[in-house]
């Protein structure tokens, strides 16, 4: 594109002067051309065509190269710039028509210097406006030194035509001066090199927003989250949830935080493995899906208000907990809202055990607080475990970093014991599991992941039936 532009500026600049342009000159300028003053007047012409040639095809090059059309404006242009700063002083005599061309050139420079300390700061620096800018500030330094040398009040009237063509050139010359300038300063401001399409697709694409048909699976046997959480990997299975070896599109794979970081999305299974509660992707809402099918739990949710999801009470309970927590029964669908609590531990029917920001809370299921307790401030205290018996008479909390195990009444908060089970072969206490059938609380050991039963008032250990 620069090329043939360049073609087209060298071919207009060596259009010889034609005697139409010579008649527009003495009519814009008042003057009357005679055979005294007309050597003058083509001098000028000529000279000016012959310098523009010549600095139009200097441009070329340039202009080719960068593709960078600047440049052709900057050669046609800068004789006009150029020769008024050369002519000697005072005898380039301008009078007042010459004030509106510089009213035109000062209003120029200003939105040009405007629009390249905007264009600098919004899209940053580059070679090209770099150039750009310093030959704005020298043109407007010629175009300053030029009108400062011109007189503003003309001479006396010359007394033959030769010595008035002097001023109607002078006329001319800052007339074209002005223009010339504000031409240069303005397509350096807005002017940048031309770039060609693309004319091949990249060799990878983005991936396409179609997915496959919602999985309908009535035993979740084994479920994989998703491993690739930013959008220019195309690997497919990465960007799923995967469930029995399948994809299972219609779970949300990955939500982003407050600090603009993608994390996985909830997805959570049940224990008796017959249903999941997962983030939707489409319609943005948690939801429970079983052989049944699906069930909504929330309302559309952002991102940054999307619950964690547990399960409780042999798999009827769902608990969605984030500022505030809410629990809904699978088999009525009635739902109890609990403000303030941060995350269910334990939920049986019998009673809801969570813990807020402060305290311990032991509730009933329509929300109503049986005990308060306040929560033990010590290290690592969000790998405690709380435990609800399944007739709601105890309550036993497990402090991971005391290696501690407490029991409460868990209807006056009263604490009953508190022993440090005795492990051995190097095991420590790593978690609260809850009751087993037989009526024995289990913990498990941390690395070997044993099973423990503990007798909650002595603090002794067994494994398998008691002894």
């Amino acid at each position: 594109m620069s090329w043939v532009a360049a073609v087209l500026a060298v071919l207009a600049a060596a259009v010889p002067v034609t005697r139409e342009r010579l008649t527009r000159f003495a009519a814009m300028t008042g003057l009357s051309v005679t055979e005294t003053n007309a050597g003058q007047v083509v001098s000028h012409f000529t000279g000016s065509r012959r310098w523009r040639l010549a600095a139009v095809v200097a441009a070329v090059p340039l202009a080719g190269l960068t593709q960078d059309v600047f440049y052709l404006v900057v050669g046609w242009c800068a004789v006009d710039v150029l020769r008024g700063s050369r002519r000697p002083a005072g005898t380039s005599q301008v009078n007042d028509d010459a004030a509106a061309y510089r009213a035109a050139w000062l209003l120029a420079l200003t939105g040009a210097v405007a629009a390249s300390g905007f264009l600098l700061i919004s899209q940053g620096p580059t070679p090209a406006r770099y150039v750009h800018a310093a030959v704005l500030i020298l043109v407007a330094a010629a175009v300053s030194y030029a009108s400062r040398r011109s007189s503003v009040i003309p001479a006396s009237e010359p007394a033959d035509d030769a010595g008035r063509a002097e001023p109607a050139i002078g006329r001319w010359s800052a007339r074209n001066r002005y223009l010339a300038g504000s031409a240069i300063v303005l397509s350096g401001a807005f002017l940048a090199p031309w770039q060609s399409p693309r004319s091949e697709l990249p060799e990878y694409s983005l991936p396409a927003t179609s997915s496959p048909e919602p999985a309908a699976i009535t035993k979740f046997d084994g479920y994989k989250g998703p491993t690739c959480p930013w959008f220019d990997e195309i690997d497919d299975p990465c960007r799923w949830w995967s469930v029995n070896g399948q994809p299972f599109p219609q779970a949300a794979p990955y939500v982003v935080g407050r600090n603009g970081a993608p994390r996985r999305a909830p997805f959570t299974r049940s224990p008796d493995k017959n249903a999941v509660v997962y983030l939707d992707r489409l319609s943005r809402r948690m939801v429970h899906q079983d052989a049944a099918g699906v069930h909504p739990l929330t309302g559309r949710l952002a991102d940054t208000a999307v619950p964690t999801p547990t399960f409780a009470g042999q798999s009827r309970y769902v608990a969605l907990a984030k500022d505030d927590a809410q629990v809904t029964d699978t088999t009525t669908w009635t739902t109890v809202s609990i403000p303030g609590a941060r995350k269910v531990h334990d939920l049986n029917l019998r009673g809801v055990v969570v813990t807020t920001a402060s305290e311990l809370l032991v509730l009933d299921h329509r929300g109503q607080k049986r005990i308060s307790l306040p929560l033990a401030r010590v290290q690592d205290s969000s790998d405690d475990t709380y435990h609800l018996r399944p007739d709601g008479r105890r309550l036993v909390a497990v402090h991971v970093y005391e290696g501690s195990v407490e029991t409460y009444d868990s209807e006056t908060g009263e604490r009953l014991s508190r022993v440090r089970p005795a492990f051995r072969g190097g095991d420590d206490l790593d978690a609260g599991l809850g009751w087993s059938e037989r009526g024995a609380f289990r913990v498990r050991g941390s690395p070997s992941d044993r099973v423990y039963n503990v007798d909650l008032a002595t603090g002794k250990l067994w494994r398998g039936e008691r002894p």
